[in-house]
């Protein structure tokens, strides 16, 4: 009996072989009666598919049975324990019913038993399920009487499907196999039958050995980790492994034979497409690459060439392919091919081999050829580019506004002259590259003697570019000199011009310095000349700044006479160096009268102050000095413009004549002293 045959019913669980094992090894059936009516004719079956499991070794050993009543009635326990001794008489050792809590009428249920015992066969026991471990150990019960046993229902019956399953398929394919590799013999001399011709089984071999290694079947039916497995379950594994054995040496020889038959097949076959391979490379394939073998003479057309040698590319991608699918057929062959076989097919593969590889080395030289004349056509186009740029710089007209301008458009004509250096030595390096892959193109054995003429031509061309790129350089380098010498003129202009402004700039900051600072005359004598030595210094420092600006503008005037324009602004610049010369020069002049005069004025009082006998008309003369002195510091400087002008603050002149005062009053005290009667003379 096979379980697809009863599966509703199997489902239903009226039954089942948990695999536990009762203290005497028998295995223990477990009936767990529902509360809905139970079917006998169900029950029944699948105690006749469960029995039917077992080996004969383990059926002697006898069963345990238990009879879970705690959701059914009396009756229907009565009836399913007197259908075992029709289904199981001798094989069933003892019958354990567990009883519900609320048990049935002890008088009807011990009286029937009673009155059954010796013609059931076997001991039926009323137990409650808490104490059926006295009988059997908890290892061996499931969880539903309190036991450890796993057991899954749905996993045990889809194993056996699988087995079952497989059992039928392997068995049916191995003899089919045996038919068809033992009718083989006869026809062993048949090489021009088929190899599909009457040699296909009704199952897939593979399908069916990929299910055969799998863990259903392969390993115990168990249930859990924790559980003894059944010897029966045990015995479909050496079952398995025996009919996988057969089925492989079948399978093998099955095998075997196809390959046998498939190898002529597969040679002719290989030989037709070698050939074909062949043919088309040397024919059309090769035509296809003489044909196209110009560089282009720009950008664009090298770029329209080389998706031309794509689409060429690709119609011997579909042929290479070929060769790559041949040459691993081929390999196949040869690894298990007989000696004559052999020879055969080396002799095709080093035939294809040497087509494709030197087609594919013309299609790699072509490519390579293309790319290097797409360099170089870019990199003349970029470097047409720059002279083209450079020239219009050249050629336009130079009117910047300042020295900086001027450096940034030297800096920029500088910059674009070296990027059309660069621009030039790139080309030639692209150049010698094209020529290099299109003289190492490889040509074919009629072709290596004379180069094809167009070949010729394009060496021509590239030469030709070349030497137009290096002459329109030449000319724009000549240009550059001219332009150079101009700028850096117009440079110094403008530095020339800039310094100028800034020696105005300088001399001012003298002049303003000397008519804020310098108004100090001395407290005595030696600083005063100390003062005045520093004077003509300070004044030797503007002269040589004075000068320095004349110099300039007259070299502004130079330049401008050599880049042949006016003056730009040393015409006003002049003016405004003289004008604040002439300012400091009167300035200066008056410092030094100012500082002579103090020096004339403490020297003299110094003295008066010191002789012991002093004469009047000395101090007359240090009084008027320092008069005199005290009137120039209250008079302003008056420009050549007419403007005036005072030395310092007024608080600053105050200081300053203040100094002188206290020198006076000394000199009066003096000449007081001298006239007054109670001293002697002054001599």
């Amino acid at each position: 009996m096979e379980a697809t045959a009863i599966l509703p019913v199997l489902k239903k669980k009226l039954a089942f072989l948990s695999g536990g094992k009762d203290r005497r090894s028998g295995l223990i059936l477990t009936i767990p009666l529902s509360s809905d009516q139970t079917s006998m004719e169900e029950l029944s079956a699948t105690l006749d598919y469960l029995l039917s499991i077992p080996s004969e070794k383990c059926k002697a050993r006898g069963f345990t049975v238990i009879v879970d009543g705690r959701k059914s009635q009396w009756n229907t326990v009565k009836t399913v324990v007197l259908m075992l001794q029709n289904v199981i008489p001798a094989e069933v050792s003892l019958v354990c019913v567990v009883k519900p809590d609320e048990f049935w009428d002890k008088k009807v249920t011990h009286f029937c038993f009673w009155k059954e015992k010796d013609r059931l066969g076997f001991e039926v026991i009323l137990v409650s399920a808490n104490k059926l471990t006295r009988y059997i150990e908890p290892s061996q019960l499931t969880d539903d009487f309190g036991g450890s046993l796993d057991y899954d229902h749905s996993d045990w019956l889809s194993k056996r499907l699988v087995f079952e399953k497989f059992t039928k398929e392997s068995t049916s394919l191995l003899d089919e196999l045996s038919i068809i590799n033992d009718g083989d013999k006869s026809n062993s001399m048949d090489k021009e039958k088929s190899a599909d011709c009457g040699l296909l089984p009704s199952f897939d071999p593979e399908t069916v050995l990929q299910t055969g290694p799998s863990p259903s079947l392969t390993s115990p039916l168990t249930r859990g980790p924790a559980w003894c497995p059944m010897e029966e379950e045990l015995l479909a594994q050496p079952q398995v492994m025996k009919l996988l054995d057969s089925l492989r040496e079948q399978y093998t020889r099955y095998q075997e034979l196809c390959r046998q038959r498939n190898k002529r097949t597969q040679l002719d076959e290989i030989h037709t497409k070698v050939m074909q391979v062949v043919t088309w490379l040397q024919g059309p394939g090769s035509e296809l690459l003489k044909t196209h073998q110009a560089i282009g003479d720009s950008m664009r057309a090298a770029q329209a060439l080389q998706q031309k040698h794509e689409e060429i590319e690709s119609q011997h991608s579909e042929w290479f392919a070929v060769y790559v699918e041949l040459n691993q057929q081929i390999a196949a062959l040869l690894s298990a091919g007989e000696e004559e076989e052999v020879v055969e097919l080396k002799a095709l593969q080093q035939q294809l081999s040497d087509v494709c590889y030197r087609q594919a080395a013309q299609l790699e030289g072509r490519q390579n050829v293309l790319q290097a004349a797409q360099g170089f056509h870019s990199t003349t186009q970029e470097l047409s580019q720059q002279l083209d740029g450079l020239l219009g710089m050249l050629c336009a007209d130079v009117a910047p506004a300042d020295g900086a301008s001027i450096q940034q458009n030297l800096k920029l004509l500088e910059e674009k002259l070296q990027a059309v250096e660069a621009g030039l030595g790139s080309l030639r390096q692209k150049g010698a590259l094209l020529l290099e892959q299109m003289c190492s193109q490889p040509w074919t054995p009629e072709e290596t003697e004379s180069p094809p003429g167009e070949q010729q031509d394009n060496v021509q061309q590239i030469q030709s570019v070349m030497e137009e790129m290096q002459l329109r350089k030449q000319r724009c380098e000549d240009m550059v000199d001219v332009r150079r010498l101009k700028m850096l003129q117009m440079v110094q202009l403008f530095k020339c011009e800039e310094d100028a402004l800034q020696a105005v700039e300088w001399l001012g900051e003298l002049l303003d310095a000397l008519l804020k600072t310098h108004v100090r005359l001395g407290d005595d004598s030696q600083e005063t000349r100390t003062m005045l030595d520093k004077h003509r210094k300070f004044v030797d420092v503007a002269q040589s700044t004075y000068d320095y600006g004349r110099q300039l503008l007259q070299a502004t005037v130079v330049l401008c006479q050599s880049l042949r324009c006016t003056t730009r602004s040393s015409g006003d610049t002049l003016p405004r160096l003289n004008r604040v010369w002439k300012q400091f020069s009167v300035s200066a002049e008056e410092r030094q009268q100012r500082l002579e005069l103090a020096l004339n004025f403490h020297g003299g009082a110094e003295r008066v102050l010191q002789l012991e006998c002093v004469e009047v008309e000395s101090l007359d003369e240090v009084d008027s000095s320092g008069k005199t002195l005290l009137d120039r510091l209250t008079t302003p400087i008056i420009f050549p413009d007419g403007s005036e002008q005072y030395f310092g603050s007024p608080s600053d002149t105050a200081a300053a004549a203040e100094g002188v005062r206290e020198r006076l009053l000394l000199v009066e005290e003096r000449r007081a002293a001298d006239d007054s009667p109670p001293r002697p003379p002054a001599c």
